[in-house]
């Protein structure tokens, strides 16, 4: 086994990908200038957030995403022992490494954190009453946003107004004011987040310090039964779902979208459950199919055979008199019950008091966790890959693209340069240079991202650390000392017939194991099946009813697939690291969400 991973100064550039790098932005590389930190750093690819090569304009949400991460562990609230997070995009992959705190500041940055963390945790449910209205404020301002070709004459009323401004000035300023807006989403997604899992995290500690062998399973099932948002697209299926059982008209689902709509809109029936639909789907079908972080991921609102396909699938299971809810009353009983038992392991009132302390702030807070991908990753993220695709359909029109959806095969920075280049042309009344330009370079980049896309990024970089202390990369990301020595030993782990990875959601299933890789693949899956897949996106939940367990590459105890495995139900182990490597569609698998192992039986 090595005992270090390759040097991210290494690995070679894949055939056909030469000149990647003019893809993303200088500072998100790896380079000679900061060779020695990079170099002595540990890099682990981030294949829940961003599995796949990004194109240049959706690393964006990327540079967002971990400025505001960052800021508001070091800058903001002062988490004691750690920094940010620092990234880096190695032949088109996402690589991350945290940054600790230095451990000679951490005792300093305690009572800072106590104080600006303390205010939040006190005005909790007024702060985040606040955030509710502010993000929905933002998305609706990014909703508004116009982009529209410049027109051959400004209208008469720029004149008699007294504008000062024209057609050309606007387009320019909508496409700064989305970037501005999408940057204060990302920093809006981090104001609560980095405080919910610090909350979590604390009560963790506190039970791993008192009760040495609870399992961590044991305390997730502490804060499980919460009622959020992320959960509310799929409930707005199954009520749609019911009420076209309950309207006689459940016969018309099944065909194609359009022969649906039609037989819907024939008489007051279908119209009535299409005015249902349509309060339904928006805001919450603004629902990706993916991680979000992707414009190239379906959105149900704008791809309405998926949402329909789920539709169909619950009208079916209404019919037989399958139960649709989430087994909440279940996951009460055994929550209180685990509470009750470990309550009673502790000596003192005090002890109690602190358990119960940090118990009901775990659950204050812990909603956050899964609400904002709602609001910021979903619907925010839908919003702003729509408006670009506007700015996209203004380039074609004027000759800079081939198609709209070309536009993300620009940098941000970039684009621009291009409005500026399209609006001089307009105002000078001479050619621009873009439409003799950009059609010939988004096609060489296109070629470049595609044999990116082929590439397999290796699961590690760098300098593996003796001990993974830091809690984040632990239960978000999945980033444990035991997955890192699988890694070292180039996939051993498995070879045997079984797989081990966290235990992310209690139960012992055996089923056929439907290996996907995408949401693409998700018509695919067969009821009574155990659903195996790099990662899962909150949007799969509908599949949730035909399955009998989830296995993924990636993840830990807090991330999207075990929370949500949790909330229905569902057997999981997260984190396994080579499940759709090891596991064909079709091998009959035990899946142990209790022990965390996976078994081939056949």
């Amino acid at each position: 086994m090595a005992d270090r991973f390759s040097s991210p100064f290494e690995i070679q550039t894949p055939p056909g990908a030469e000149g990647w790098q003019e893809l993303y932005t200088y500072s998100s590389l790896f380079c000679e200038e900061r060779r020695d930190y990079e170099n002595g750093a540990f890099w682990f690819h981030d294949g829940v957030h961003w599995p796949e090569a990004l194109t240049p304009w959706d690393t964006s949400f990327l540079e967002f995403a971990f400025i505001s991460l960052s800021q508001y562990n070091t800058r903001h609230y002062v988490i004691p022992p750690a920094y940010g997070v620092d990234f880096r995009i190695l032949n088109g992959y996402v690589y991350l490494s945290p940054v600790p705190a230095p451990p000679e500041d951490i005792e300093s940055r305690v009572p800072l954190f106590m104080e600006r963390a303390g205010f939040y945790f006190g005005n909790w449910d007024r702060l985040y009453d606040d955030w509710l209205v502010k993000i929905r404020d933002l998305i609706k301002e990014m909703s508004e946003l116009s982009f529209q070709p410049l027109p051959e004459l400004e209208d008469m009323e720029v004149i008699t107004s007294g504008a000062g401004k024209g057609s050309g000035n606007d387009l320019i300023a909508s496409y700064h004011r989305l970037l501005d807006l999408g940057l204060t989403l990302w920093q809006y997604h981090f104001e609560f987040l980095n405080l919910g899992y610090a909350a979590y995290l604390d009560f963790f500690g506190f039970c791993k310090a008192a009760f040495p062998s609870i399992p961590d399973l044991a305390i997730a099932k502490m804060v499980a039964g919460v009622d959020v948002d992320l959960f509310r697209p799929d409930d707005e299926l199954k009520k749609l779902a019911r009420l076209a059982v309950s309207s006689g008209i459940n016969d018309r689902f099944g065909g194609d979208v359009a022969t649906t709509w039609q037989q819907l809109e024939a008489d007051e029936a279908g119209r009535a459950w299409i005015a249902e639909w349509n309060k339904s789907a928006e805001p919450w079908f603004n629902f990706s199919t993916g991680s979000g972080f992707y414009h190239s991921d379906k959105i149900w609102i704008e791809n309405v055979e998926v949402p329909i396909g789920y539709i169909t699938d619950y009208i079916a299971k209404v019919k037989e008199g399958v139960d649709l809810d989430r087994p909440v009353a279940a996951l009460h009983a055994e929550r209180d019950r685990v509470v009750s038992e470990y309550r009673e392991l502790l000596d003192s009132d005090e002890d109690r008091a602190a358990f119960d302390g940090k118990l009901g702030l775990s659950r204050t807070v812990f909603p956050y966790v899964e609400n904002h991908n709602f609001y910021v990753e979903h619907w925010g993220h839908s919003v702003l890959w729509r408006k670009m695709r506007d700015l996209g359909k203004v380039l074609e029109a004027a000759g800079f693209l081939t198609n709209a959806d070309d536009v993300f095969m620009i940098k941000r920075a970039e684009l621009g340069d291009v409005l500026m280049d399209l609006v001089t042309g307009w105002a000078v009344g001479a050619p621009s240079r873009g439409p003799g330009y950009w059609p010939a370079e988004v096609e060489r980049r296109r070629g470049i991202h595609k044999a990116l896309k082929e590439w397999s990024p290796p699961p590690a970089l760098g300098v593996p650390p003796e001990v993974v202390t830091e809690p984040f990369t632990v239960m978000l990301w999945g980033i444990t000392s035991d997955s890192v020595s699988a890694w070292l030993s180039s996939g051993d782990d498995g070879a045997d017939g079984v797989l081990s990875g966290f235990a992310a959601s209690p139960g012992l299933v055996e089923g056929p194991a439907r290996v996907i890789f995408s949401a693409d693949q998700i018509s695919e899956i067969e009821d009574g099946e155990i659903l195996v897949a790099p990662l899962t996106a909150p949007s799969w939940a509908p599949v949730f009813g035909k399955i009998k367990a989830t296995v993924t590459d990636v993840g830990g105890m807090m991330s999207h697939a075990a929370i949500v495995c949790r909330e229905y139900g569902l057997p999981a182990v997260t984190g396994t690291a080579f499940g759709t490597k090891n596991i064909k569609t079709g091998q009959l698998l035990r899946v142990d969400g209790n022990t965390g192992t996976v078994t081939v039986l056949e």
